[in-house]
């Protein structure tokens, strides 16, 4: 357990990191030194060290100002995540879901689309963003009301 201690330390001074992912970048290692990697991260867990609610938190202001919750909620669970962690990380995404989608249209738009073509394409790049087609409809309707 020793050997692989500094490493994985290393690793979580540079960011918070979920226990999957920690996981999977220490198990190359692990298997060649003959590591017990799940008392490492029970270890680190029970100290404090490691904490996925931290890095729930800490992914999600990171991610909450460019993105919807659909795309943080896929970046949560790519990282293995569970659904209930992943739930109570984005009730504070949802909290500022209009503020962000208001921020990444008008950093790449900031006019209401004139045409059906033009709708569209907002339509989508919001989408890709991660926000859910029901506020992307809702906010751009609001903005041609604002522009009449």
């Amino acid at each position: 357990m020793a050997c692989d201690a500094p490493r994985a330390l290393r690793l979580l001074a540079r960011r918070e990191h979920s226990r999957a992912e920690l996981r999977r970048k220490l198990a190359p290692h692990a298997g060649e030194e003959g590591v017990d990697l799940e008392a490492l991260l029970d270890d680190f867990t029970s100290r404090g060290w490691l904490s996925e609610q931290r890095f729930v938190e800490q992914t999600v202001r990171a991610k909450a100002r460019k993105y919807g919750p659909l795309k943080i909620a896929h970046h949560l669970r790519e990282k293995g995540i569970d659904q209930a962690g992943i739930e109570r990380g984005l009730e504070q995404a949802r909290a500022e879901e209009g503020e962000a989608l208001a921020s990444a249209w008008r950093s790449r738009f900031g006019t209401p689309p004139a045409d059906e073509a033009e709708r569209s394409r907002q339509v989508r790049f919001l989408q890709q963003r991660g926000f859910p087609l029901e506020a992307v409809l809702r906010f751009l309707k609001s903005q041609h009301s604002r522009s009449r």
